[in-house]
């Protein structure tokens, strides 16, 4: 198991050795005045409180339309199924878009951009009178998504200080999560038109607070506007502190990389070994079942026997999925990136396993359910052979819940939010908006995959099929940690990247 990057500080670990700091600079530099910084998050993960309440926007609004009166809006199965699907497809077309916006507009003006089809796109639903309305704009907040996953952690992790850049890499998953919650309390006392309505106001308030924010101070220098970056670096650090060896580490950096990637730079291992992480992580991520087990969280209760109502038991595993990103907040500055992601994998996989097991050996649901038939589970074999009928008294049936609840926890305590913070951390400035562009896309075109394929799995095999799936990629997943993924805990973007442009060890050999 390598430690790449760990250790005490050293000259082999500085970019810059030769103008290292005094240990009395590098206090000052170590601990500048972090509220800007804070609020200038704050702004841009207003992007993914909009993406998480857009993702989950369906929950509420399919069982509306489902019987809705207007021929027009009454939704068929199939309707339903591409009108929560497209959403993904969205996202990986703004995936590609942020490829050229990132460095073309820049990480904050990128962001701001998600606003115009994300308010275009609740516009269309909430004045919607017939199913292309609905379709076209739940891609439009897809994309705006997927623009602003690829866009707000490079933003955030280019404005960070290394001691806080773990915490605040954990935000854009926090606020994500906050945004799905916010969806389910307003979907209780809310219309389906006016939750779209609802979801307009994170996308004005970010507007206006990041047009008072600064743009990335390594952007700018990129672009050869060096006087706009130091004012940018002096405002988020605060006028007490020395800025002069951090922008100078920048400075540097960024003009060893003038010039955008080659195709020749980039079969360079220093450039090509960041980027094949940082893809493969965000496949792996997908590929452990996020993204259906949350699409179908109440339906998989309800094919299988479970104690309490499949709605409480979904709001539980929303409550535990937020509680679970602030323990990763608070901690991923202090156990490191690469030790919460073991726990992270672990922990799935003893839940999908425990999953599988249940639903291959465990009692079967006393009834059938309408919600169930719905979304094609209504054939499920639970394992081809037959089960005893589960009592609803029987603690026995509480596994489903405890499981789900273990899965979330281990992902939102590590695979959920360290995969989008290691991106930003890793790839090279050079490539850095493209690169961060091509995950998103690699991440939403595996979602809509999976997700699209997950319910022909379970009526062709069994639902304990795709949970011993998911085990065996969150077991692959413990061996990619342990060979190819770099501790970033504590470094600055300038010394990650020198680390990998030196070649001192090999990541993939």
């Amino acid at each position: 198991m390598q430690e790449p990057l760990l250790g005490a500080e050293g000259p082999d670990y500085d970019t810059f050795p030769e103008k290292s700091p005094s240990p009395g600079e590098r206090t000052r530099v170590g601990a500048p005045q972090n509220k800007r910084v804070f609020l200038a998050t704050f702004a841009a993960v207003l992007g993914n409180f909009s993406f998480g309440y857009a993702l989950v926007y369906t929950s509420p609004v399919i069982p509306a339309l489902e019987h809705s009166l207007d021929p027009d809006l009454s939704l068929t199965k199939t309707q339903a199924s591409w009108f929560g699907s497209i959403f993904t497809l969205g996202a990986a077309a703004g995936g590609l878009s942020a490829m050229v916006l990132n460095d073309l507009l820049g990480r904050k003006l990128s962001i701001m951009f998600s606003a115009v089809p994300s308010a275009a796109g609740y516009a269309l639903m909430a004045g919607a009178h017939g199913f292309w309305m609905l379709l076209l704009g739940r891609t439009l907040t897809g994309f705006a998504g997927g623009l602003t996953a690829a866009c707000i952690p490079v933003y955030v992790s280019e404005i960070a200080t290394p001691s806080v850049r773990g915490a605040l890499g954990a935000t854009p998953q926090l606020m994500a999560v906050f945004g799905s919650l916010s969806l389910y309390a307003l979907g209780l006392l809310l219309p389906w038109r006016w939750l779209a309505v609802a979801g307009e106001g994170p996308v004005l308030i970010m507007i206006l607070l990041l047009s008072f924010m600064p743009n990335s101070p390594r952007f700018l220098l990129s672009r050869g506007r060096d006087t706009e970056a130091l004012r940018a670096l002096a405002w988020l650090r605060g006028a007490d502190t020395d800025i002069r060896w951090e922008f100078q580490q920048i400075q540097d950096n960024v003009r060893r990389q003038s010039t955008h990637m080659s195709w020749a730079e980039a079969r360079n291992p220093h450039m090509y070994r960041p980027i094949l992480i940082a893809l493969l992580m965000r496949f792996l991520q997908q590929l452990m079942g996020i993204t259906p087990i949350l699409v179908y969280l109440q339906p998989i209760f309800e094919s299988t026997a479970v104690l309490l109502p499949p709605k409480d038991d979904a709001a539980i595993v929303g409550a535990v999925r937020l509680f679970s990103v602030l323990i990763a907040a608070l901690t991923m500055d202090l156990a490191g990136r690469k030790v919460l992601l073991f726990i992270s994998a672990t922990i799935m996989f003893v839940a999908n396993l425990t999953l599988g097991l249940y639903v291959h050996f465990g009692p079967k649901p006393l009834t059938p359910n309408s919600t169930m038939s719905t979304m094609g589970l209504e054939s499920v074999s639970l394992g081809g052979t037959e089960q005893p009928l589960a009592t609803p008294s029987s603690y026995l049936t509480l596994v489903p819940l405890v499981a789900t609840m273990l899965f979330i926890t281990g992902y939102a305590m590590g695979w959920g939010p360290i995969t989008w913070l290691l991106m930003s951390e890793i790839l090279p400035l050079q490539a850095r908006g493209v690169a961060s562009g091509l995950c998103v896309l690699v991440s939403w075109l595996t979602a809509f995959a999976l997700t699209k394929s997950f319910l022909l799995v379970v009526n062709a095999f069994g639902l304990h099929v795709p949970f011993f799936f998911f085990t065996a990629i969150c077991l692959a997943s413990l061996v990619f940690t342990g060979c190819c993924v770099p501790e970033t805990k504590g470094r600055s973007l300038e010394q990650i990247e020198s680390f990998f442009r030196t070649g001192r060890r090999s990541f993939l050999h």
